[in-house]
C-alpha cells in the first residue's frame, strides 16, 4: 500500500466494523427506515461517557482514533466522537449529511447564552430534512426527528419536537408531561476544526463539568440508564426511576463494565479519576 492509499484508508470508515459494533444488519439503502434503525441500534449499543477527559487523557475527534476507540477497544465517547462516526456511517450508506452546533439548554437557564459546545446533524431522506443525534447522554435521541416545527414526534423513547427561537430552533422532549428544552441550534454547516477547538476546551479546562464530573448514559429498550459520579438513575418509560448510591471504586468499574458495556481503559488512570469526583459514604 503506498503512503497515500494509507492515508486514504486512515479516513474512510469501516462500515462492516460500524454496523457490527451496533448489532445492524439490516438494509444499507438510505430510507427513513435505516435512518431510524441505525440510530436506534447506535444508542443501545454505544455508551455516552467522558472516561478520557476524567482522566485527563486526550479526547481527539478526528476518525481513525474515534474508529479505534469506539470500534476496536469497546468504549463510547461524548458528541463529537458519536456523531462524527455516526455521520460517516449515514454517509457511506448514501445519506447527505450536514454537521451541525448547538448550545446546550438541558440543566441551564434558557435565556443564558452557553457556547457552542454540542454537535448534532441534519440527515436528507428523498429530500426531506431530519435531525438526527446519537450523543446528547441521558436524553440523547433514539429516533430522528423531522425537521418541522411545533409537532410533537415520537421516537423508541421520549417524544421530541422542535420549536422556534428567534433564528434559530429549539430541540425538546416531553419528560414527565413537562416540554424541556435540550438545545438551540440554526443550520450552518459546521467543519472538523470547530468540533476540535470546543471539544479541547471541554476536555482540558479545569471548569469544564467533563473534567470534575463522572457521566455515563446508555439508552435500552423501554428505558434510560444515567450515572452522574456515584449516582445511578434507571429511568422508565412508565415514568418510574429507580435510584442507587454506588459505595466503591470497585462498584462504579463493575457498573460501568457490566450495565454500561464498556471495555474499561488500560492502566492505573481510571480508579483514582472515579475517587477524585465520587463521594462514598
Amino acid at each position: 500500500m503506498t503512503e497515500a492509499h494509507f492515508a486514504y484508508a486512515l479516513t474512510v470508515l469501516d462500515l462492516d466494523a460500524y454496523l457490527r459494533r451496533i448489532g445492524y444488519d439490516g438494509a444499507r439503502v438510505p430510507t427513513f427506515e435505516t435512518l431510524r434503525a441505525v440510530q436506534l441500534c447506535h444508542t443501545q449499543s454505544i455508551t455516552f461517557e467522558n472516561l478520557n477527559a476524567l482522566m485527563g487523557w486526550p479526547v481527539p475527534v478526528d476518525l481513525p482514533t474515534v474508529q479505534e476507540k469506539i470500534l476496536r477497544r469497546g468504549r463510547g465517547g461524548w458528541c463529537f466522537e458519536q456523531n462524527l462516526l455516526f455521520g460517516h456511517a449515514l454517509r457511506a450508506i448514501g445519506f447527505t449529511v450536514t454537521d451541525l452546533a448547538a448550545r446546550v439548554l438541558w440543566g441551564s437557564d434558557e435565556q443564558v447564552v452557553t457556547r457552542r459546545s454540542h454537535m448534532a446533524l441534519r440527515v436528507m431522506v428523498n429530500g426531506e430534512p431530519f435531525i438526527a443525534d446519537v450523543g446528547f447522554g441521558g436524553q440523547t435521541l433514539t429516533g430522528p426527528v423531522r425537521l418541522q416545527l411545533d409537532v410533537a414526534q415520537a421516537t423508541p423513547h421520549e417524544d421530541f419536537r422542535l420549536v422556534a427561537a428567534g433564528d434559530e430552533l429549539k430541540l425538546q422532549s416531553l419528560v414527565g408531561g413537562t416540554w424541556r428544552s435540550l438545545y438551540r441550534f440554526d443550520l450552518q454547516p459546521q467543519f472538523a476544526v470547530d468540533y476540535e477547538v470546543i471539544s479541547y476546551f471541554l476536555a482540558t479546562h479545569p471548569s469544564s463539568q467533563f473534567r470534575t464530573t463522572l457521566r455515563v448514559a446508555r439508552a435500552l429498550p423501554g428505558l434510560r440508564h444515567g450515572l452522574l459520579n456515584e449516582q445511578l438513575a434507571t429511568h422508565y418509560l412508565n415514568g418510574v426511576t429507580e435510584k442507587r448510591t454506588l459505595t466503591s471504586v470497585a462498584e462504579v468499574r463493575d457498573v460501568l463494565a457490566d450495565l454500561f458495556g464498556l471495555t474499561l481503559p488500560p492502566g492505573p488512570d481510571l480508579d483514582p479519576a472515579i475517587a477524585r469526583v465520587c463521594y462514598f459514604p
